[in-house]
């Protein structure tokens, strides 16, 4: 869970650095990754 969460937050640092420097293509990608950990995340809470 905490190797999920690293990842998480990592995803939205990119994320909010993509976002300020303008390159949405980059910033999408990171947005996906964080939804991605984001399932992951509940889906291990779940069980």
């Amino acid at each position: 869970m905490n190797d999920l969460l690293q990842h998480y937050e990592i995803a939205k640092k990119n994320a909010n650095k993509y976002m300020r420097k303008g390159q949405l293509n980059a910033y999408v990608d990171a947005l996906i990754e964080m939804n991605h950990y984001k399932k992951l995340m509940k889906a291990v809470i779940a069980n």
